[in-house]
């Protein structure tokens, strides 16, 4: 007897993994299906789609498991899965995470807001949402999101075994990493725990949302000649938020001295100076505040700041847009022909 609760017309238990490069998703889509296929002997495969392999990339990995009489040869990205992991909330913004989910599947985020906020952003319509504080927990252990989101999975996913994933942690970790161990087990027994679901009931015509594949705009016929950027690197509509991993600098401008070290080592010009005059009637540049739109949160700057006006803050729904200093480019607006 099968012990897969649902199985696609092929056979597949089908999980997709949606994240951003240095959360982990990758390794966690190993070790789930390595803890499925020797923890319960079923057939299963993994695979990650992403470009640039860099921190902040959007990042996909697969996971199909199926009964051990049961062949795997679809190797093609999962399009209709059962269950949706997402390790990054800012990838709403860019990526349609919700994409082709079955009207009874489940998606699992990584979030400390309500469920009603969380699926409004979704745009989810029905269906069961399962949310977790992956990074609370990864903070407060010293680990990574990822083992988190991989104990909220095996909560989700009550066939598999939470044993056999503990065995793969110590497997994964014991010869490089033996200090690491514990830690992670720990994490992963929290999200297993920790983790809350809420269901929105499923219309009798509910139906598989569709999936949308993104496409080039760009093709024979419609190629630019070659060498021209059609996307520059320092567009001003160009938005990191999606790169960051959950932190961000907080600025406290009276503890502001302007000693600009936090202007040297930022990497993306967040920070907007304005021209003032000092006690003496000198005339100075001081920090104005933080363009985060632009803000990767690397947290060079707080690194870097000798004093107590930069800070390591958690990335909040609605501080960004209360305290954003947008920069200004006066020769877009017209200040300088």
């Amino acid at each position: 007897m099968s012990i897969l609760p649902n199985k696609n017309e092929l056979g597949f238990f089908e999980i997709r993994l949606e994240s951003i490069g240095g959360l982990g998703a990758n390794l966690a889509g190993k070790m789930l299906a390595e803890a499925g296929v020797f923890g319960l002997g079923l057939n299963g495969s993994n695979f990650s789609s992403y470009g640039s392999e860099k921190k902040g990339s959007p990042v996909k990995s697969f996971v199909r498991f199926c009964d051990p009489e049961i062949e795997i040869r679809a190797h093609s990205p999962i399009e209709e899965p059962h269950v949706v992991g997402v390790f990054h909330e800012a990838l709403y913004k860019t990526v349609d995470v919700t994409s082709g989910l079955n009207p009874n599947g489940i998606i699992l985020v990584n979030s400390a807001r309500d469920f009603d906020e969380v699926k409004e952003d979704l745009k989810l319509e029905y269906g069961t949402l399962a949310i977790v504080d992956a990074l609370k927990i990864a903070v407060k252990e010293k680990t990574r999101v990822n083992t988190a989101m991989l104990g909220a999975l095996f909560r989700i996913c009550d066939f598999l075994d939470p044993e056999s994933m503990r065995q793969v942690i110590r497997k994964t970790f014991e010869k490089k990493y033996p200090h690491l161990v514990e830690s992670n087990i720990r994490t992963f027994d929290r999200g297993y725990n920790e983790v809350t679901f809420k269901t929105y009931e499923v219309p009798q015509d509910a139906h598989t949302k569709p999936f949308s594949r993104p496409r080039s705009s760009l093709g024979f016929n419609t190629q630019k000649i070659g060498g021209v950027l059609t996307a520059q690197g320092n567009s001003l509509v160009k938005d990191l938020g999606g790169s960051r991993q959950g932190f961000i600098p907080q600025f406290d401008k009276e503890s502001c001295i302007n000693c600009a070290s936090c202007d040297t080592v930022c990497p993306d010009f967040c920070f907007v100076w304005e021209a003032n005059v000092n006690k003496r009637g000198k005339k100075i540049m001081s920090l104005k505040g933080i363009d985060y739109q632009y803000c990767k949160g690397c947290l060079k700057c707080v690194e870097a700041c000798p004093t107590s006006a930069l800070s390591s803050m958690r990335e909040t729904n609605g501080y960004i847009e209360a305290n954003q200093v947008k920069q200004e480019f006066p020769y877009i607006t017209g200040g300088i022909s």
